[in-house]
């Protein structure tokens, strides 16, 4: 007679469905620890661990420049930037409270809710394409966390400040070994971060904002017209700019179950995004703003960057006290925003062989490499004119577009398809209730996915354009469509 601990077996706990793994869950190819339903004991976050996770993930240098890129590549004036902001993040809270839902009653990551839509082989198409963002993002962040630490040292020894270029490489690697070691060491840990972090990053932005109100006229900066052609109907560029302020969070509306999963309950993950997201992307957006304008008067000259502006002021101290905020503001944004998504991704793709820890360093290698040709030119070792800021502001259109119908086959799937109830143990298991493919959630995916190439293109499809501009409404909305239309049809089919 086979012994108790053979078969696994689901318990309902409160409002979360608990797994207690046998054998048979165990020994499958597609489970490990790591990746598995979190216990009910670990489902600790409470609203205002969430809420700070965001606080903490939204104060970033990226969040600074936001609306200085609005303005500058989106033809917006300041006050219609800063609306935009908001009125983003609030829109694309609905797809993150939609999409926590399966991490908080199930306790799973999002490639394992992925696999309910996808197939449990092709849940780590989706899934690689966020990583592969979030590894590019990783990057970029650990860059600005190095030109920090390049800076904090360099207002601390004469010698580190002779290093240029290399110092900032260097510094590059000491925060990447940084953010590494604190995802390695779990969920608490990062949560802990996040708790710490928040309090002080809002005092500073804060203090950020008393400092800068008297070198500079407010109404001044907010009636800086647009930059658009004169005329022009605001209601374009607004929809473009909304569309590329969504795309800022749409990584994370497809792996809020990655932090969901520890949430206490459905309210706490809900009022936890609603208080922490909007207004501090609006309030630290909105900083910069300020900070960009004030720059000319601190300075002489107009600097959107918040880590450079800091670095010219002829004060030690502040520099010091500063750039360590910065580093805490950027490993705190990184470390969840950017590490924990691809670690979770990775490890889908092989839970036998690789781990958290594995999942872990992985992305930080391909972090290194997606970035290694700016580190190559602070080393004076390659000469190009591709800044990083262009970079990320030019991913913000096109990641959105491939991001948006994921979104929306993830909240069609739970909600309507599955009505709020999946097959937890076939989640875990091949040849069970879910398909290795799942030709539903591809076909779903890839129709907008081929609008948006056909919409970039030139020539006669050039009038598609509009399909790309607007690309994570228009890819969220028909690719939801099209996946209830289509699973719809495989359930009648097979009934």
């Amino acid at each position: 007679m086979p012994d108790s601990l053979s078969v696994s077996k689901l318990r309902i706990v409160g409002e979360h469905v608990e797994l207690d793994v046998g054998d048979d869950i165990a020994n499958s190819p597609r489970y490990n620890d790591d990746i598995a339903p979190t216990r009910a004991a670990q489902r600790t976050w409470t609203r205002w661990n969430v809420a700070s996770l965001w606080v903490g993930m939204a104060i970033c240098v990226p969040t600074y420049t936001l609306g200085g890129v609005l303005t500058a590549y989106f033809g917006l004036s300041v006050s219609e930037a800063l609306w935009t902001i908001l009125i983003a993040n609030i829109v694309v809270l609905i797809p993150l409270t939609l999409n926590a839902f399966p991490g908080t009653r199930y306790g799973i990551p999002c490639p394992v809710v992925l696999r309910a839509s996808f197939g449990i082989i092709g849940s780590n198409v989706p899934s690689l394409i966020r990583a592969l963002v979030a590894c590019g993002w990783f990057g970029v962040q650990t860059l600005f966390g190095g030109i920090a630490i390049h800076l904090l040292l360099s207002a601390l020894f004469d010698g580190w400040a002779a290093l240029g270029g290399t110092g900032e490489v260097l510094g590059f690697f000491i925060f990447w070994v940084a953010n590494v070691w604190v995802v390695i060491r779990g969920a608490e840990s990062i949560k802990l971060l996040e708790a710490l972090a928040a309090p002080l990053l809002l005092v500073v932005a804060l203090g950020l904002i008393v400092w800068a109100l008297p070198k500079i006229s407010v109404s001044e900066v907010l009636s800086t017209p647009a930059t658009r052609p004169e005329g022009e109907p605001v209601i374009g560029y607004f929809l473009a700019g909304l569309t590329a302020m969504v795309g800022f969070w749409a990584t994370l509306s497809l792996n809020i179950p990655d932090f969901s999963r520890f949430a206490r309950t459905q309210r706490s993950q809900v009022i936890g995004q609603i208080i922490g997201l909007p207004l501090t992307m609006l309030m630290f957006a909105g900083l910069g703003v300020v900070l960009t304008a004030a720059s000319y008067s601190i300075v002489g000259e107009t600097i959107s960057d918040p880590i450079n502006l800091i670095g010219r002021i002829d004060s030690p101290a502040w520099v010091v006290l500063s750039m360590l905020m910065i580093i805490l503001a950027t490993i705190s944004t990184n470390t969840a925003a950017n590490i924990v998504s691809p670690t979770n991704v990775f490890q889908n793709v092989a839970p036998k062989y690789i781990n958290e820890a594995k999942g872990v360093l992985l992305t930080g290698i391909i972090g290194i490499l997606l970035m290694s040709w700016e580190l190559l030119k602070k080393l004076g070792w390659l000469d190009t004119d591709v800044s990083v800021e262009s970079l990320y502001s030019n991913w913000l259109l096109g990641y959105s577009s491939l991001l948006g119908p994921i979104a929306g086959i993830m909240i069609v799937d739970y909600f309507l398809i599955k009505r709020q109830s999946y097959d937890l143990l076939s989640l875990y298991q091949d040849n069970a209730a879910y398909p290795a493919w799942n030709k539903a959630g591809f076909i779903a995916f890839l129709i907008p996915v081929a609008l948006t190439i056909a919409a970039i293109s030139s020539g006669t499809l050039g009038w598609l354009s509009w399909f790309y501009d607007y690309g994570w409404f228009t890819g969220s909305i028909l690719g939801g469509l099209i996946y209830y239309v289509a699973a719809r049809g495989e359930i009648g089919s097979s009934s």
